[in-house]
């Protein structure tokens, strides 16, 4: 009798076994488009600190002491692959010039296009729209979009704050390189940089539905000793109503950019 009863517990444990791993081998399927690449299209987010410093650093205050807690730095355990920054002596100074003077000369502040990777990066939800020749990304921020190529269309016909986008499919692993970049973005609020030599390749990896493998590796032998990587997980947005919302930010920072003409005006 015990050794049935023994059986039949044990038969029954099999049971939510292989339901439970079926189950999950359904969730875990990744949908594909005709072609078989997978499919990228949503509205995705990164869950990160990076925005204020990629690499990992502690809580800070903020930039004005009235501000309280608003605006005071985030603490993050950093998305650059070792922590550090392998600077050129004088690209390390400049940076720490950039915190400093951060409030006055962040392109994020004044609106500017962030940039790539710091655009997949930022607090803001971006959609990704996939066709078999193109891929294009539009970010809530500042309306910035971009399109990358899967067919390479030749050399970019100028420098651009997003960049000129080829991609092309590694099993399933979209990867682009990106080139031509305007050298005025940054990496980071904390004055982290490049020069127009910058190149990235960016990697993004389908881990399962609802999540993406975001990795880039950077080149700027101007700025850097050697190349440098980042990686951080994407999320897809699943609410039943997400939708990009609009970031028209450059009527915020008008008096910003444009006030002391009209102070000067008023003379």
């Amino acid at each position: 009798m015990l050794r049935n009863q023994c059986v039949a517990l044990l038969s029954l444990l099999a049971l939510a076994w292989n339901s439970q791993v079926s189950s999950q081998t359904v969730v875990e399927e990744i949908p594909r488009t005709a072609e078989g690449t997978p499919r990228l299209d949503g509205i995705w987010q990164a869950l990160s600190e990076a925005n204020w410093d990629i690499r990992p650093h502690a809580a800070g205050h903020a930039l004005l002491p009235e501000l309280g807690t608003f605006t005071a730095i985030h603490p993050g355990l950093g998305i650059v692959e070792g922590g550090a920054l392998p600077y050129q002596e004088w690209a390390a100074a400049r940076q720490q010039e950039n915190f400093a003077n951060r409030l006055e000369l962040d392109p994020e502040g004044k609106c500017f296009m962030p940039g790539v990777p710091r655009a997949t990066y930022m607090p803001f939800p971006f959609q990704i729209l996939q066709t078999p020749d193109l891929v294009m990304i539009a970010y809530q921020y500042a309306n910035a979009v971009r399109t990358i190529h899967m067919n390479d269309p030749g050399p970019a016909p100028n420098n651009s704050w997003m960049g000129w986008s080829v991609g092309r499919w590694e099993g399933d692993t979209l990867v682009v390189n990106v080139t031509d970049m305007s050298e005025q973005t940054w990496f980071d609020r904390a004055g982290n940089f490049h020069s127009e030599a910058l190149r990235v390749v960016e990697r993004y990896t389908v881990l399962s539905p609802n999540h993406l493998l975001y990795e880039a590796t950077i080149e700027d032998p101007d700025v850097f000793t050697r190349p440098w990587s980042i990686s951080l997980p994407l999320y897809r947005r699943v609410e039943e109503n997400i939708e990009l919302m609009e970031f028209k930010c450059v009527e915020f920072v008008e008096e910003k950019i444009y006030g002391h003409l009209r102070k000067q005006s008023d003379e």
